[in-house]
């Protein structure tokens, strides 16, 4: 399995890498958070631009994420807006969502951009090739925020994300039962040993789903996020909870 280089870290080898929400209203909300997180264990911050309010102002956006560069100079940031569909707080057209995405990626201010898989083929092709062209990394995504797909399902979205480009691939399931849980974490290990050829990234959400979470490096899951103030899904965790139990899980492995 090939790893992803993003600034300072590489992805795919090692303990599990900590993404760190932001998800601030405004740019006062996300300046504030960014203090915060300047003392947290953070190896990546996500923008999740769906919380942002003036979302439909581009301008005002671009000038965001200047502000989030210059302040976070050595962090890779990592683009998302994520759909209502797939549990993000807003929609948009799916043309604003392809020119949002493409503005970021050609501004220069992000390292990575997330994609969601179900955004249309047309979309995710030229996002995809529009990212490369730039040096943007692509996370590519899908989300079932109630339910646990089969095992074959998943393993079919993951290795079709691989097969449309995506540098890291990512999936992110509701767990109803313990049973749920498991299917997620053996469909990481069959990734892991048998389809993946570069980085992905999986979980099981809520509180059920939080030991899918802590075994990335057990299982093969490369990122895990991780909260500095207000979760952006369900079941995440303090980043500094995190970053404890990555080492533990990191030292018995060791063992």
């Amino acid at each position: 399995m090939r790893t992803v280089k993003v600034k300072n870290i590489e992805l795919g080898t090692g303990i599990p890498k900590i993404a760190i929400p932001i998800v601030g209203r405004n740019l006062q909300d996300l300046q504030r958070e960014i203090a915060v997180l300047k003392g947290l264990s953070a190896d990546l911050v996500e923008w999740r631009a769906d919380f942002f309010d003036a979302l439909d102002k581009e301008d005002e956006v671009i000038h965001a994420a200047s502000v989030i560069r210059r302040l976070l100079p050595d962090l890779p940031i990592l683009f998302t807006f994520r759909t209502a569909k797939e549990g993000g707080i807003k929609e948009i057209s799916s043309v604003h969502y392809a020119a949002l995405n493409n503005r970021l990626i050609r501004s220069g201010l992000v390292d990575l951009v997330d994609v969601e898989l179900c955004s249309g083929e047309t979309t995710v092709r030229t996002l995809v090739e529009t990212a490369h062209q730039f040096g943007v990394g692509v996370i590519m995504s899908n989300h079932e925020f109630h339910r646990t797909p089969s095992e074959k399902t998943m393993i079919k979205r993951l290795c079709e994300m691989q097969d449309r480009g995506a540098d890291i691939s990512k999936i992110a399931v509701m767990p109803k039962t313990s049973a749920d849980v498991l299917t997620l974490l053996k469909v990481t290990n069959l990734m892991k040993t048998t389809y993946a050829d570069r980085p992905f990234i999986t979980m099981s959400m809520s509180g059920k789903g939080v030991i899918s979470r802590l075994t990335g490096e057990l299982f093969g899951s490369a990122l895990t996020f991780g909260s500095a103030e207000k979760a952006s899904a369900p079941g995440q965790i303090s980043a500094e909870q995190l970053a404890e139990m990555l080492a533990f899980f990191h030292e018995q492995l060791g063992q």
